[in-house]
């Protein structure tokens, strides 16, 4: 029997899931809300839309049109929201240059992605100037030029710059209605082996996305909730992962919009003063740097919710959090997936039983959100059971996931390999649904035949009174295989005599209870100055190992 699909009138619209319908309903129910810029440039949301139709113009006389790429490296700013919607809502592609790579690696991904045109902020001139000979596809270059910003002696054959480009540009442009599937975005992972892989979204998957997380975020009954009445700042650069999604949520709110630009620990918290921000995002490193910076002693946190993801949340970060009145919840996803996945919010009646509960349900992985699919299989793509035991690999399927990887069809099979994307994070599922991942599969630890979770023991490790930071990595052992081996950064009045004999005796203690095995506590405590990162601050293991075996 055939599908009944259903009958269109020839004049009704089919409404697409198209990047511009998601300003509907800002421009028309918040047109005068606030978008700042570092304290200094405010803007409102009817002057958003009208400089998006600029940029559009400008960009449209530079010969951008359907399927041109627009490459742009700024720091956290009203201009990337401009580019977050002007560039795909022409039916040209939005690239976001991930900053902190290398300049190979920059050069690389430009190349890979097919940018013609490039944005680049000021700051960004040396880098530029660096690889101008490599950008093999390049043939405009836009200056974004920033008050306060000295330009470097460079030789780059600037067309122009960003704001005589929207002053001179008309103030309409009709974006035209295409296929829901079209590309998007494009950016670039930056996983620790290899070259960067390009992840791609379309319009469809982005407006699915950004509707989900609204509907996830509003939905708990109090606590770790964005809404209408809230100020958002970003603590995600804005290049990795369209700053989690978020700036589209916002948007499409109509909330008042914090861009910070480059992040100054000092500068972040008095933004977060200055403006009432009371909603951000950030990896566990960058919360750490913005809780022990001079600014932070004397803040009030106590309206600030903050999703902590790209990682673990360590207990005793979230602890020091919830000490200083922060709503602080973890939030889960990946590049490829857009990235929401599952979100730790507090169910309706759930009441934790003391801070130690509330820390433990608070740095769960969470709960999937709505129309997420996911699954904890064996190596046989096997259902494990959800006892909060099992462990296996996290697989997926959702409505906004990356189809695959850019011209690179061996990585984007082993991605979708059995037609779920496969996350290589390994976790279990409790009985109430809870997710908890245990371990990256590249970082887990198998000593004298059991599992170790490197996660759990950061987690234990970090509730020291004298530990600030932690990671726990792998190393091999001729008689237990391997065995975990403790980085540790101190806080900075942390007396270091004994210390680390001290911090073994902490986690000894929780072996004693039964609550981990024997073999997870570390026999190595190495204090270190500092850990080795990734451009987007997560935890470099990989670096870790290659340098502790070293």
């Amino acid at each position: 029997m055939l599908d009944q699909v259903t009958d269109t009138t020839p004049e009704a619209y089919a409404y697409p899931l198209l990047i511009k319908h998601l300003l509907h309903t800002p421009l028309a129910q918040s047109p005068d809300q606030e978008i700042v810029y570092r304290g200094d440039h405010r803007q409102t949301y009817r002057t958003l839309g009208e400089r998006i139709r600029r940029l559009a113009n400008g960009l449209g006389s530079l010969g951008v049109t359907r399927g041109t790429t627009v490459a742009v490296m700024d720091w956290d700013s009203h201009r990337y929201l401009e580019c977050y919607f002007a560039v795909p809502m022409m039916g040209a592609v939005l690239q976001t240059v991930n900053i902190r790579l290398s300049p190979a690696e920059i050069a690389y991904t430009i190349n890979h992605s097919g940018a013609e045109v490039l944005l680049v902020h000021t700051d960004f001139l040396p880098v530029v100037e660096s690889i101008r000979d490599q950008l093999d596809t390049v043939r405009v270059f836009v200056h974004i030029e920033e008050d306060g910003s000295t330009a470097a002696p460079h030789t780059i054959p600037f067309w122009g710059e960003y704001e005589p480009m929207l002053a001179s540009s008309a103030s309409e442009y009709d974006f035209p209605d295409f296929d829901e599937n079209t590309r998007a975005t494009t950016f670039y992972t930056t996983g620790t082996t290899g070259l960067p892989k390009g992840v791609y979204f379309s319009h469809r998957q982005l407006v699915l996305h950004t509707i989900t997380a609204m509907a996830a975020l509003a939905s708990p009954q109090s606590g770790q909730r964005f809404h209408r009445g809230d100020v958002y700042m970003p603590v995600t650069p804005m290049f990795h992962v369209h700053a989690w999604g978020m700036p589209y949520v916002a948007t499409m709110l109509g909330v008042k919009q914090v861009y910070p630009g480059r992040y100054v620990p000092d500068q972040l918290i008095r933004l977060v003063r200055d403006e009432g921000v009371t909603f951000s995002h950030c990896v566990a490193t960058i919360l750490h740097m913005l809780l022990n910076c001079e600014a932070a002693k004397t803040a009030d946190f106590s309206n600030w919710k903050i999703i902590i993801g790209g990682g673990a949340l360590p207990h005793g970060l979230a602890r020091a959090a919830l000490e200083r009145g922060i709503d602080i919840f973890t939030g889960y996803g990946m590049s490829e997936t857009c990235p929401l996945l599952s979100l730790a919010q507090l169910r309706p009646g759930e009441k934790p039983v003391d801070i130690d509960d509330e820390v433990r349900l608070r740095c769960k992985t969470g709960l999937p959100v709505p129309l997420v699919d996911l699954r904890i299989v064996d190596d046989e793509m096997a259902d494990l059971p959800r006892d909060g035991k099992a462990a296996g690999e996290i697989v997926v399927r959702a409505p906004w996931l990356t189809q695959g990887y850019r011209n690179n069809p061996e990585a984007s099979e082993a991605l979708w390999e059995g037609g779920y994307l496969h996350t290589q994070d390994i976790a279990n599922i409790d009985e109430a649904g809870y997710i908890q991942i245990t371990d990256r599969i590249k970082d887990v630890i198998k000593s004298g035949g059991e599992w170790v979770s490197s996660l759990e023991i950061e987690s234990l490790i970090s509730q020291h009174p004298r530990v600030s930071e932690v990671a726990v990595i792998g190393v091999k052992d001729e008689k237990w295989g391997e065995r975990p081996v403790a980085l540790v950064v101190l806080k900075p009045d942390a007396p270091v005599t004994a210390i680390e004999e001290d911090i073994r005796q902490h986690v000894m203690g929780f072996s004693a209870k039964g609550q981990i095995s024997k073999y997870a506590v570390p026999q190595i405590i190495r204090i270190v100055p500092s850990l080795e990162k990734t451009s987007i601050g997560k935890l470099n293991k990989k670096l870790m190992r290659e340098r502790f075996t070293a």
